[in-house]
Protein backbone atom coordinates (compact mmCIF):
# COMPACT_ATOMS: atom_id res chain seq x y z
CA UNK A 1 0.00 0.00 0.00
CA UNK A 2 2.80 2.36 0.42
CA UNK A 3 4.56 1.40 -1.93
CA UNK A 4 1.61 2.10 -4.62
CA UNK A 5 1.29 5.55 -2.53
CA UNK A 6 4.85 6.71 -3.69
CA UNK A 7 4.26 5.93 -6.56
CA UNK A 8 1.07 7.69 -7.62
CA UNK A 9 3.12 11.13 -5.62
CA UNK A 10 6.03 10.33 -8.30
CA UNK A 11 3.94 10.43 -11.11
CA UNK A 12 1.80 13.57 -10.06
CA UNK A 13 5.09 15.44 -9.71
CA UNK A 14 6.05 14.47 -12.79
CA UNK A 15 3.08 15.11 -14.27
CA UNK A 16 3.39 18.87 -12.59
CA UNK A 17 6.77 19.22 -13.96
CA UNK A 18 6.19 17.76 -17.41
CA UNK A 19 3.05 21.06 -17.43
CA UNK A 20 5.61 23.50 -15.85
CA UNK A 21 7.88 22.69 -18.61
CA UNK A 22 5.20 22.60 -21.57
CA UNK A 23 3.70 25.78 -20.16
CA UNK A 24 7.72 27.59 -19.82
CA UNK A 25 8.48 26.51 -23.60
CA UNK A 26 5.20 27.85 -24.90
CA UNK A 27 5.70 31.23 -22.81
CA UNK A 28 6.48 33.95 -25.93
CA UNK A 29 9.68 35.58 -25.82
CA UNK A 30 10.84 39.03 -26.64
CA UNK A 31 14.34 39.80 -27.20
CA UNK A 32 15.31 43.68 -25.67
CA UNK A 33 18.41 45.12 -27.40
CA UNK A 34 19.23 48.43 -25.56
CA UNK A 35 21.52 50.57 -28.19
CA UNK A 36 22.76 53.68 -26.71
CA UNK A 37 25.36 55.78 -28.67
CA UNK A 38 26.04 56.84 -32.20
CA UNK A 39 24.95 54.95 -35.55
CA UNK A 40 28.04 53.12 -36.68
CA UNK A 41 28.97 49.72 -38.43
CA UNK A 42 29.38 48.21 -34.87
CA UNK A 43 25.58 49.03 -33.73
CA UNK A 44 24.44 48.01 -37.67
CA UNK A 45 26.03 44.55 -37.30
CA UNK A 46 25.10 44.23 -33.46
CA UNK A 47 21.41 45.19 -34.47
CA UNK A 48 20.85 42.56 -37.20
CA UNK A 49 22.87 39.47 -34.90
CA UNK A 50 20.18 40.66 -32.31
CA UNK A 51 17.19 39.88 -35.23
CA UNK A 52 19.02 37.14 -36.49
CA UNK A 53 19.01 35.73 -32.90
CA UNK A 54 15.16 36.79 -32.49
CA UNK A 55 14.60 34.72 -35.59
CA UNK A 56 16.10 31.70 -34.08
CA UNK A 57 14.49 30.87 -31.08
CA UNK A 58 11.20 32.39 -32.83
CA UNK A 59 10.85 35.01 -30.46
CA UNK A 60 7.24 36.86 -30.85
CA UNK A 61 8.79 40.46 -31.03
CA UNK A 62 12.47 42.14 -30.85
CA UNK A 63 12.61 45.63 -29.17
CA UNK A 64 15.06 48.02 -29.53
CA UNK A 65 15.40 50.36 -26.57
CA UNK A 66 17.00 53.01 -28.58
CA UNK A 67 18.84 56.75 -27.31
CA UNK A 68 20.85 58.12 -30.29
CA UNK A 69 22.34 61.85 -31.12
CA UNK A 70 22.29 59.82 -35.06
CA UNK A 71 25.51 58.58 -36.74
CA UNK A 72 26.49 57.64 -40.66
CA UNK A 73 24.28 57.47 -42.73
CA UNK A 74 25.71 54.07 -44.19
CA UNK A 75 25.35 52.49 -41.24
CA UNK A 76 21.60 53.62 -40.85
CA UNK A 77 20.57 52.32 -43.65
CA UNK A 78 22.09 48.81 -43.22
CA UNK A 79 19.85 48.80 -39.75
CA UNK A 80 16.49 50.00 -41.78
CA UNK A 81 17.70 46.79 -43.98
CA UNK A 82 17.69 44.74 -41.41
CA UNK A 83 14.23 46.08 -39.65
CA UNK A 84 12.56 46.09 -42.88
CA UNK A 85 13.65 42.66 -44.15
CA UNK A 86 13.15 40.94 -40.36
CA UNK A 87 10.34 37.98 -40.22
CA UNK A 88 10.02 39.13 -36.27
CA UNK A 89 8.46 42.21 -35.66
CA UNK A 90 10.35 44.87 -34.58
CA UNK A 91 9.82 47.61 -32.08
CA UNK A 92 11.89 50.88 -31.43
CA UNK A 93 11.39 52.16 -28.33
CA UNK A 94 13.09 55.83 -27.71
CA UNK A 95 14.11 55.06 -23.80
CA UNK A 96 14.39 56.26 -20.97
CA UNK A 97 13.36 59.43 -20.17
CA UNK A 98 15.76 62.16 -21.50
CA UNK A 99 16.28 60.31 -24.50
CA UNK A 100 16.73 61.24 -27.66
CA UNK A 101 15.99 59.58 -31.18
CA UNK A 102 17.73 62.48 -33.62
CA UNK A 103 19.33 62.32 -37.30
CA UNK A 104 19.38 58.55 -38.09
CA UNK A 105 17.56 58.04 -34.97
CA UNK A 106 14.65 58.76 -36.70
CA UNK A 107 14.89 56.87 -39.94
CA UNK A 108 15.57 53.69 -37.78
CA UNK A 109 12.28 54.46 -35.35
CA UNK A 110 9.71 55.21 -38.50
CA UNK A 111 11.49 51.62 -40.25
CA UNK A 112 9.80 49.59 -36.95
CA UNK A 113 6.72 47.72 -37.03
CA UNK A 114 6.06 48.87 -34.16
CA UNK A 115 7.41 52.87 -33.07
CA UNK A 116 7.42 53.86 -29.50
CA UNK A 117 8.55 56.49 -27.10
CA UNK A 118 8.62 56.86 -23.39
CA UNK A 119 7.54 60.24 -21.63
CA UNK A 120 9.83 63.22 -22.17
CA UNK A 121 11.72 61.60 -24.97
CA UNK A 122 12.42 63.79 -28.11
CA UNK A 123 12.38 62.93 -32.01
CA UNK A 124 13.89 64.71 -34.82
CA UNK A 125 16.42 66.84 -36.59
CA UNK A 126 17.07 64.23 -39.43
CA UNK A 127 18.95 66.63 -41.84
CA UNK A 128 21.38 64.83 -44.23
CA UNK A 129 24.48 66.98 -42.89
CA UNK A 130 23.57 65.13 -39.24
CA UNK A 131 23.88 61.96 -41.22
CA UNK A 132 27.74 62.48 -42.37
CA UNK A 133 26.05 62.43 -45.79
CA UNK A 134 29.05 62.24 -48.80
CA UNK A 135 31.14 62.55 -45.72
CA UNK A 136 32.28 66.44 -47.01
CA UNK A 137 33.27 69.31 -45.10
CA UNK A 138 31.76 71.52 -47.99
CA UNK A 139 29.53 70.18 -50.55
CA UNK A 140 28.24 72.35 -53.35
CA UNK A 141 24.92 73.58 -54.01
CA UNK A 142 23.88 71.00 -56.33
CA UNK A 143 25.21 68.12 -54.46
CA UNK A 144 23.37 69.35 -51.02
CA UNK A 145 20.01 69.28 -52.87
CA UNK A 146 20.87 65.71 -54.13
CA UNK A 147 21.67 64.65 -51.09
CA UNK A 148 18.47 66.18 -49.31
CA UNK A 149 16.46 65.13 -52.13
CA UNK A 150 17.51 61.82 -51.16
CA UNK A 151 17.03 61.50 -47.62
CA UNK A 152 13.77 62.98 -48.06
CA UNK A 153 12.11 60.46 -50.26
CA UNK A 154 13.60 57.80 -47.89
CA UNK A 155 12.09 58.68 -44.95
CA UNK A 156 8.52 59.54 -46.99
CA UNK A 157 8.36 55.75 -48.21
CA UNK A 158 9.71 54.50 -44.90
CA UNK A 159 6.75 56.41 -43.08
CA UNK A 160 4.38 55.58 -45.83
CA UNK A 161 5.39 51.45 -45.64
CA UNK A 162 3.81 52.17 -41.75
CA UNK A 163 1.19 54.16 -42.10
CA UNK A 164 2.65 57.09 -40.46
CA UNK A 165 3.08 60.92 -41.16
CA UNK A 166 4.94 61.16 -44.46
CA UNK A 167 4.63 65.38 -44.10
CA UNK A 168 6.55 65.33 -40.62
CA UNK A 169 8.55 62.88 -41.53
CA UNK A 170 10.07 65.16 -44.86
CA UNK A 171 10.25 67.71 -42.43
CA UNK A 172 12.31 66.51 -40.00
CA UNK A 173 15.17 65.79 -42.84
CA UNK A 174 13.92 69.77 -44.81
CA UNK A 175 13.84 71.41 -42.05
CA UNK A 176 15.07 69.46 -39.07
CA UNK A 177 11.91 69.63 -37.04
CA UNK A 178 11.85 67.82 -33.79
CA UNK A 179 8.81 66.50 -31.63
CA UNK A 180 8.29 65.42 -28.09
CA UNK A 181 6.60 62.15 -27.31
CA UNK A 182 3.21 63.53 -27.08
CA UNK A 183 3.26 65.83 -30.16
CA UNK A 184 4.80 62.84 -32.37
CA UNK A 185 1.71 60.65 -31.34
CA UNK A 186 -0.70 63.49 -31.61
CA UNK A 187 0.59 63.80 -35.40
CA UNK A 188 1.42 60.00 -36.07
CA UNK A 189 4.69 60.39 -36.09
CA UNK A 190 4.83 56.97 -33.74
CA UNK A 191 2.39 54.53 -32.51
CA UNK A 192 2.00 54.44 -28.93
CA UNK A 193 3.70 56.42 -25.31
CA UNK A 194 4.96 53.63 -22.95
CA UNK A 195 6.24 54.54 -19.62
CA UNK A 196 8.90 51.47 -19.52
CA UNK A 197 9.79 48.12 -20.47
CA UNK A 198 6.94 46.05 -18.90
CA UNK A 199 4.31 48.26 -19.88
CA UNK A 200 5.48 48.41 -23.58
CA UNK A 201 5.10 44.63 -23.41
CA UNK A 202 1.76 44.61 -21.78
CA UNK A 203 0.68 47.09 -24.35
CA UNK A 204 1.67 45.24 -27.49
CA UNK A 205 0.02 42.02 -26.82
CA UNK A 206 -3.09 41.47 -29.05
CA UNK A 207 -1.74 44.35 -31.38
CA UNK A 208 -1.52 43.52 -35.12
CA UNK A 209 1.21 44.48 -37.36
CA UNK A 210 2.43 43.99 -41.28
CA UNK A 211 5.42 42.60 -42.23
CA UNK A 212 7.29 42.76 -45.49
CA UNK A 213 4.85 41.49 -48.34
CA UNK A 214 1.43 42.08 -46.77
CA UNK A 215 1.17 39.53 -44.23
CA UNK A 216 0.00 40.59 -40.75
CA UNK A 217 1.03 39.21 -37.62
CA UNK A 218 -0.80 39.89 -34.24
CA UNK A 219 1.67 39.89 -31.12
CA UNK A 220 0.96 37.77 -28.24
CA UNK A 221 3.18 38.95 -25.67
CA UNK A 222 1.27 38.60 -22.30
CA UNK A 223 3.80 36.62 -19.89
CA UNK A 224 6.15 37.17 -22.39
CA UNK A 225 10.14 35.83 -21.22
CA UNK A 226 11.86 38.85 -21.90
CA UNK A 227 16.05 38.63 -22.30
CA UNK A 228 18.46 40.86 -23.00
CA UNK A 229 20.61 40.52 -25.55
CA UNK A 230 23.56 42.94 -24.92
CA UNK A 231 26.73 43.69 -27.13
CA UNK A 232 29.53 40.73 -26.32
CA UNK A 233 32.85 42.20 -25.05
CA UNK A 234 34.23 42.06 -28.47
CA UNK A 235 31.36 44.11 -29.90
CA UNK A 236 31.47 46.65 -26.59
CA UNK A 237 35.15 47.01 -26.97
CA UNK A 238 34.76 48.41 -31.04
CA UNK A 239 31.94 49.85 -30.27
CA UNK A 240 33.95 51.64 -27.55
CA UNK A 241 36.75 52.83 -29.95
CA UNK A 242 34.62 54.07 -32.67
CA UNK A 243 34.71 57.38 -31.08
CA UNK A 244 36.16 60.07 -33.23
CA UNK A 245 37.67 61.25 -29.74
CA UNK A 246 39.24 57.80 -28.81
CA UNK A 247 40.35 57.19 -32.16
CA UNK A 248 42.32 60.63 -31.92
CA UNK A 249 43.94 59.37 -28.39
CA UNK A 250 44.88 56.02 -30.06
CA UNK A 251 46.50 57.59 -33.09
CA UNK A 252 48.46 59.43 -30.75
CA UNK A 253 49.15 56.95 -28.16
CA UNK A 254 50.70 54.90 -31.29
CA UNK A 255 52.81 57.54 -32.52
CA UNK A 256 54.43 58.14 -29.39
CA UNK A 257 54.91 54.18 -28.52
CA UNK A 258 56.32 53.72 -31.72
CA UNK A 259 58.93 56.97 -31.40
CA UNK A 260 59.70 55.97 -28.05
CA UNK A 261 60.96 52.61 -29.24
CA UNK A 262 62.70 54.13 -32.23
CA UNK A 263 64.75 56.56 -29.28
CA UNK A 264 65.02 53.78 -26.74
CA UNK A 265 65.42 50.45 -28.79
CA UNK A 266 64.40 47.11 -26.37
CA UNK A 267 62.12 49.11 -23.85
CA UNK A 268 59.54 46.51 -25.18
CA UNK A 269 56.69 47.99 -23.83
CA UNK A 270 56.04 51.42 -25.57
CA UNK A 271 56.52 49.84 -28.57
CA UNK A 272 53.84 47.09 -27.94
CA UNK A 273 51.59 49.56 -26.57
CA UNK A 274 52.33 51.70 -30.00
CA UNK A 275 51.58 49.08 -31.78
CA UNK A 276 48.06 47.68 -30.20
CA UNK A 277 47.05 51.36 -30.43
CA UNK A 278 47.95 51.66 -33.33
CA UNK A 279 45.99 48.60 -35.12
CA UNK A 280 42.78 49.68 -32.94
CA UNK A 281 43.28 53.26 -34.16
CA UNK A 282 42.60 51.36 -38.11
CA UNK A 283 39.61 50.00 -36.91
CA UNK A 284 38.73 53.38 -35.56
CA UNK A 285 39.32 54.94 -38.16
CA UNK A 286 38.19 52.46 -40.44
CA UNK A 287 34.53 52.98 -39.11
CA UNK A 288 34.58 57.14 -39.33
CA UNK A 289 33.94 59.57 -41.89
CA UNK A 290 38.11 59.99 -41.94
CA UNK A 291 39.76 62.83 -43.76
CA UNK A 292 43.14 61.69 -44.84
CA UNK A 293 44.59 64.67 -45.05
CA UNK A 294 44.28 65.27 -41.24
CA UNK A 295 45.85 61.58 -40.71
CA UNK A 296 48.65 62.54 -43.08
CA UNK A 297 49.01 66.08 -41.34
CA UNK A 298 49.32 64.47 -37.94
CA UNK A 299 52.26 61.57 -39.12
CA UNK A 300 54.17 64.82 -40.84
CA UNK A 301 53.80 66.80 -37.16
CA UNK A 302 55.71 63.68 -35.63
CA UNK A 303 58.10 63.56 -38.22
CA UNK A 304 59.06 66.87 -38.08
CA UNK A 305 59.40 66.72 -34.10
CA UNK A 306 61.40 63.33 -34.81
CA UNK A 307 63.43 65.53 -37.10
CA UNK A 308 63.89 68.34 -34.44
CA UNK A 309 65.61 65.32 -32.00
CA UNK A 310 68.12 64.57 -35.05
CA UNK A 311 69.20 67.74 -36.33
CA UNK A 312 69.59 71.59 -34.81
CA UNK A 313 66.65 73.25 -36.17
CA UNK A 314 66.17 75.70 -33.57
CA UNK A 315 62.65 74.97 -33.12
CA UNK A 316 62.08 75.28 -36.72
CA UNK A 317 60.62 71.77 -37.02
CA UNK A 318 58.89 72.35 -33.38
CA UNK A 319 56.80 75.30 -34.48
CA UNK A 320 55.67 73.69 -37.93
CA UNK A 321 55.10 70.59 -35.94
CA UNK A 322 53.08 71.98 -33.54
CA UNK A 323 51.06 73.97 -36.55
CA UNK A 324 50.49 70.20 -38.65
CA UNK A 325 49.49 68.56 -35.37
CA UNK A 326 46.73 71.14 -34.74
CA UNK A 327 45.99 71.78 -37.94
CA UNK A 328 45.92 68.08 -38.82
CA UNK A 329 43.29 67.13 -35.63
CA UNK A 330 40.61 69.71 -36.56
CA UNK A 331 40.44 68.11 -40.29
CA UNK A 332 40.41 64.83 -39.05
CA UNK A 333 37.06 63.84 -39.54
CA UNK A 334 35.10 65.38 -42.28
CA UNK A 335 31.43 65.88 -42.59
CA UNK A 336 29.50 68.66 -40.48
CA UNK A 337 27.87 66.50 -38.05
CA UNK A 338 29.56 67.36 -34.44
CA UNK A 339 28.67 63.74 -33.60
CA UNK A 340 32.25 63.49 -35.90
CA UNK A 341 34.87 66.05 -34.41
CA UNK A 342 37.33 65.69 -31.92
CA UNK A 343 36.92 67.94 -29.18
CA UNK A 344 39.20 70.98 -28.82
CA UNK A 345 40.39 70.38 -25.39
CA UNK A 346 41.40 66.76 -25.90
CA UNK A 347 43.57 68.86 -29.07
CA UNK A 348 44.52 71.20 -27.13
CA UNK A 349 45.76 68.88 -24.24
CA UNK A 350 47.42 66.29 -26.47
CA UNK A 351 49.58 68.96 -28.20
CA UNK A 352 50.76 70.28 -25.10
CA UNK A 353 51.67 66.79 -23.95
CA UNK A 354 52.89 65.95 -27.16
CA UNK A 355 54.94 69.20 -27.75
CA UNK A 356 56.23 68.18 -23.90
CA UNK A 357 57.37 64.86 -24.45
CA UNK A 358 59.58 65.75 -27.65
CA UNK A 359 61.01 68.97 -25.77
CA UNK A 360 62.23 66.51 -23.29
CA UNK A 361 63.33 63.94 -26.01
CA UNK A 362 65.03 66.90 -27.63
CA UNK A 363 67.09 68.23 -24.63
CA UNK A 364 68.02 65.15 -23.74
CA UNK A 365 69.71 64.51 -27.34
CA UNK A 366 71.26 67.86 -27.74
CA UNK A 367 72.73 67.07 -23.80
CA UNK A 368 73.98 64.23 -25.18
CA UNK A 369 75.64 66.04 -28.04
CA UNK A 370 77.36 68.47 -25.99
CA UNK A 371 78.29 66.11 -22.80
CA UNK A 372 81.87 65.86 -22.71
CA UNK A 373 82.85 62.10 -23.64
CA UNK A 374 82.96 59.64 -20.76
CA UNK A 375 85.03 56.72 -22.77
CA UNK A 376 88.12 56.34 -25.66
CA UNK A 377 90.91 58.69 -25.69
CA UNK A 378 88.34 62.24 -26.00
CA UNK A 379 87.19 61.26 -22.33
CA UNK A 380 90.67 61.86 -20.93
CA UNK A 381 90.84 65.53 -21.57
CA UNK A 382 89.95 67.39 -18.45
CA UNK A 383 90.92 64.36 -16.19
CA UNK A 384 94.35 64.48 -14.09
CA UNK A 385 97.36 62.62 -14.17
CA UNK A 386 100.76 62.19 -11.88
CA UNK A 387 104.15 63.00 -13.38
CA UNK A 388 106.61 59.93 -13.47
CA UNK A 389 109.19 61.01 -15.64
CA UNK A 390 110.19 64.75 -15.52
CA UNK A 391 108.35 66.57 -18.58
CA UNK A 392 110.71 69.34 -20.40
CA UNK A 393 109.03 69.61 -22.00
CA UNK A 394 108.27 65.87 -22.87
CA UNK A 395 108.22 62.77 -20.28
CA UNK A 396 105.68 60.39 -19.50
CA UNK A 397 102.48 60.48 -16.84
CA UNK A 398 100.13 58.26 -15.53
CA UNK A 399 96.65 58.09 -15.57
CA UNK A 400 94.51 55.62 -14.14
CA UNK A 401 97.29 53.28 -13.90
CA UNK A 402 98.36 53.43 -17.37
CA UNK A 403 102.01 55.43 -18.57
CA UNK A 404 101.19 57.77 -21.63
CA UNK A 405 104.03 60.22 -23.25
CA UNK A 406 102.96 63.61 -22.33
CA UNK A 407 104.48 67.03 -23.91
CA UNK A 408 104.05 70.04 -21.34
CA UNK A 409 102.22 73.10 -22.34
CA UNK A 410 103.18 75.16 -19.14
CA UNK A 411 107.39 74.85 -18.57
CA UNK A 412 109.16 71.85 -17.07
CA UNK A 413 107.37 70.16 -14.68
CA UNK A 414 108.98 67.55 -11.82
CA UNK A 415 107.90 63.98 -11.06
CA UNK A 416 105.10 63.47 -8.66
CA UNK A 417 103.34 66.60 -9.52
CA UNK A 418 99.96 66.52 -10.91
CA UNK A 419 98.80 67.93 -14.26
CA UNK A 420 95.71 67.87 -16.04
CA UNK A 421 95.13 66.59 -19.69
CA UNK A 422 94.47 69.55 -22.14
CA UNK A 423 94.91 67.58 -25.28
CA UNK A 424 95.25 63.99 -26.59
CA UNK A 425 97.26 63.38 -30.33
CA UNK A 426 97.17 59.79 -31.23
CA UNK A 427 99.03 57.99 -27.85
CA UNK A 428 100.57 61.72 -26.58
CA UNK A 429 99.05 63.76 -24.13
CA UNK A 430 99.22 67.93 -24.15
CA UNK A 431 99.19 68.80 -20.58
CA UNK A 432 99.21 71.97 -17.97
CA UNK A 433 100.31 71.88 -14.46
CA UNK A 434 97.59 71.45 -12.10
CA UNK A 435 96.63 75.49 -10.23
Amino acid sequence: MFKAVRLFIWIGLLVVALVSLQAEAKSPQVVVLPVKGTVNPVLADYISRGIDHAEAIGAEAVIIQLDTPGGLDISMRDIVQSIVNSRVPVVVYVSPSGARSASAGVFITMAAHVAVMAPNTAIGAAHPVSLGAEGEQQMSETMQEKVLNDAAAYIRSIAEAHGRNMEWAEKAVRESVSASDREALKLNVIDMIAPDLNTLISQLDGREVTMLGGTKVSLQTQNAVVEVLKMNWVEDLLYTISDPNIAYILMSLAILGITTEIFNPGLIFPGTVGAISLLLAFFSLGVLPVNWAGVLLIVLAFGLFIGEALTASFGLFTMGGIASLVIGSLILFKGGSPLFRVDPWLIATVTILIAGFFAFVVSRVLGAHHRQPATGREGLIGKPAVVKVALNPEGVVMVKGELWRAISESGPINPGEEVTITNVDGLTLHVNKKQ
